[in-house]
């Protein structure tokens, strides 16, 4: 009997899940999703001020809104991932903040496309400025 692929079903919370991440950062401005790795890799640092740490994710969303990507660090390396709406748009905070700290459960909210500023439980962090 063959076996049926895993479903992509809660892609934020598995993600959370296989990665371990104890921190989530949403980077505000559009990025160009054709960069890869370094590139990303220079733009949090440029944003934050300082390199990405390990056990923290840094999502990044293109100019439309239809598609994320998530750069994460852990003690191995670095991963990759790339999350495309098939309707409707991801829900961006307002322009002008430079980057969101997220909880695992917005992280969630947020890659199934759902407005994750209204529907979290825990209070959000305010947007820092750099």
């Amino acid at each position: 009997r063959a076996r049926r692929p895993h479903a992509c079903v809660g892609a934020g919370a598995s993600a959370a899940g296989v990665l371990r991440l104890q921190a989530w950062w949403l980077m505000t401005g559009p990025t160009d999703l054709r960069c890869g790795m370094d590139r990303l890799l220079l733009q949090v640092h440029e944003v934050l001020g300082r390199a990405p740490a390990e056990g923290e994710g840094y999502v990044f969303g293109n100019r439309a809104g239809t598609r994320i990507k998530l750069l994460a660090c852990d003690r191995h390396g670095v991963w990759l991932a790339v999350r495309r709406l098939q309707q409707g748009r991801f829900v961006w905070p307002r322009a002008g903040d430079t980057h969101w700290s997220l909880s695992a459960e917005q992280f969630a909210w947020l890659c199934a496309g759902v407005d994750w500023q209204r529907l979290s439980i825990a209070p959000m962090s305010h947007a820092q400025t750099v």
